[in-house]
C-alpha cells in the first residue's frame, strides 16, 4: 500500500472549510472523489489541518492510500484534470506508510490578508479585509513581535474548541505593507480555534486607538477572551506553508 503525500492550494471562497460535512461542499470531499475516480479504489483523505468556510490555502498537504501504480507525476495532472478550477495539486510524493500529515507536522504559516485603502478593490474582495482607516504597519509589526514566544493563548480561541492544551509557541510574527496591502504573518507549532484571525483583530485594536502595544503583552498573558480582538473575517486568511521537519513542502 503506498502513502501519497499532496500539496495543494485552494480559493476557500465556495467551500465549507476543508473538512468534509453532510449539507456543504468541501475541499476534502472535492479531493477525495477525485482520488477515489482516478484509483478506481475506495479512497479516504486525511489533511493536515481543518480550515474554516472562507479560509484559503497556498499550501496544504494531505495524504491517501492506494495501491494503484502510478508515477506521482502522472497522478498530478490527472488530478488536477478531476478538480474544479479553484484547487489545485501543486506537488505529489510517496512517504513512509507510518507519515501523517497532521500529527508530523511541525509548524505552520499562516498570512492574513487587509486591503488597507478607502477605495475597494473588486479582485480582493474574497481575498481580503478592507479597512479603510490608514494603518501604521510599523506599529502594528512591533505589538506582532510580542506574539513570540511560548505562551498559553487561551484569549485567543474562540469557543467550541476542545484542545487539551492553550499553549502554543509562536516563531515569528510580522506586519508588512506591500503598498495598500498590509499582511500580518504567523509561524507557529500550532494555532487553537480562529487564533490568528483573533490575533488580527487584536492588533487592530491598536489601530483604533483601544489599547497601545505596550498592554499588548498584558493581553496575550491575561488568557481573557474578553480583552482580546474581535474575529476577523475568514476572507483574509491563508495557510501558507507546511513543514515538516525542517522542510517545507510545497
Amino acid at each position: 500500500m503506498r502513502n501519497i503525500l499532496l500539496s495543494l492550494s485552494f480559493d476557500g471562497t465556495n467551500y465549507c472549510g476543508w473538512q468534509i460535512q453532510p449539507n456543504g461542499d468541501t475541499v476534502q470531499q472535492r479531493i477525495q472523489d477525485a482520488c477515489s475516480l482516478i484509483t478506481g479504489e475506495n479512497v479516504t483523505v486525511t489533511g493536515c489541518s481543518r480550515t474554516d468556510s472562507g479560509v484559503h490555502a497556498n499550501n496544504f498537504c494531505c495524504t491517501f492510500r492506494t495501491v494503484k501504480e502510478m508515477s506521482c507525476e502522472k497522478m498530478i495532472y490527472a488530478l488536477n484534470g478531476n478538480l474544479p478550477d479553484d484547487i489545485a495539486i501543486k506537488s505529489c510524493r510517496e512517504v513512509p506508510e507510518s507519515f501523517h500529515p497532521r500529527y508530523d507536522c511541525t509548524k505552520k504559516e499562516y498570512i492574513y490578508r487587509i486591503w488597507n485603502s478607502r477605495i475597494k478593490n473588486p479582485f480582493e474582495y474574497t481575498h481580503s479585509l478592507q479597512y479603510k482607516r490608514q494603518l501604521d504597519a510599523e506599529l502594528l509589526n512591533e505589538a506582532a513581535k510580542k506574539f513570540i514566544g511560548t505562551h498559553d493563548f487561551k484569549g485567543f480561541c474562540s469557543a467550541g474548541s476542545s484542545v487539551q492544551s492553550t499553549v502554543r509557541t509562536i516563531y515569528d510574527a510580522s506586519v508588512t505593507r506591500y503598498g495598500d496591502m498590509v499582511v500580518f504573518t504567523v509561524c507557529g507549532n500550532g494555532f487553537l480555534y480562529n487564533m490568528v484571525r483573533i490575533m488580527v483583530g487584536t492588533l487592530l485594536m491598536i489601530a483604533e486607538g483601544k489599547t497601545d502595544k505596550n498592554d499588548f503583552e498584558e493581553i496575550i498573558l491575561s488568557g481573557d477572551r474578553e480583552k482580546a480582538g474581535i474575529t476577523v473575517p475568514a476572507k483574509g486568511l491563508f495557510l501558507n506553508k507546511v513543514y515538516y521537519g525542517g522542510e517545507f513542502f510545497g
